[in-house]
């Protein structure tokens, strides 16, 4: 397995977190269930509007075929490229190990 983090830097907006929600809703969501290979996608938001996504997939090269997926979609009608400027940096790594547990709740 491989993991990517996509990093989107605030502050952004809510007018900006409303495009980007939209976007990962209709298209980017989309396109990346096309790639066979995708195993889960989390979506982590502070605050500020900063943004970590965590996309694990069962190859590096459904990582990068993704991305091209992606990058290949065209805006949709009322998309406004100035609110949705791309991600900031991504990095891939290799998943060395996987720990899966429930705490108790009480």
């Amino acid at each position: 397995m491989y993991a990517q983090l996509t990093y989107f830097d605030g502050p952004r907006g809510p007018e900006q977190l409303a495009a980007a929600d939209f976007a990962a809703r209709e298209r980017i969501t989309p396109a990346a269930l096309s790639v066979p290979g995708n195993i889960r996608t989390y979506v982590l938001r502070r605050a500020d509007g900063s943004e970590v996504v965590l996309s694990i997939a069962e190859s590096e090269q459904v990582l990068i075929d993704t991305q091209k997926a992606i990058t290949s979609t065209r805006l949709l009608p009322g998309e406004d490229a100035a609110l949705l400027p791309g991600a900031d940096r991504v990095e891939i790594y290799p998943v060395l190990q996987v720990f899966e547990y429930e705490q108790a709740r009480s």
